[in-house]
């Protein structure tokens, strides 16, 4: 599966959009604060578990960071793989002066 491949698999899923969203809207949150944040903000009401898993595929997609920091595991959004897919659609209608 290529770069592209794991980004659009990743961004299939509604969970999994909601788990950008919610980093989106603060970095550096912890499973746990995802987790709450999901229930409270999307109705979403996944396991521990089963969130984690989501953010394995966002993170195998390049679109999730995680760092340690002592005891806690902080997860953090990186748009980067989403600048070749945007050009791959834009570049072909960008003007150009001639």
């Amino acid at each position: 599966m290529d770069a592209a491949d794991a980004v659009f698999k990743a961004l299939a899923d509604g969970t999994r959009r909601a788990l950008l969203d919610a980093l989106t809207d603060r970095d550096g949150q912890t499973l746990f604060e995802l987790c709450a944040r999901l229930a409270h903000t999307h109705g979403l009401t996944s396991s521990r578990q089963a969130v984690s898993q989501h953010l394995d595929v966002l993170e195998a997609a390049g679109l999730v960071r995680r760092r340690r920091e002592g005891r806690y595991t902080f997860h953090d959004l990186d748009t980067t793989p989403l600048a070749p897919l945007r050009e791959r659609w834009t570049r072909p209608h960008e003007r150009t002066d001639r």
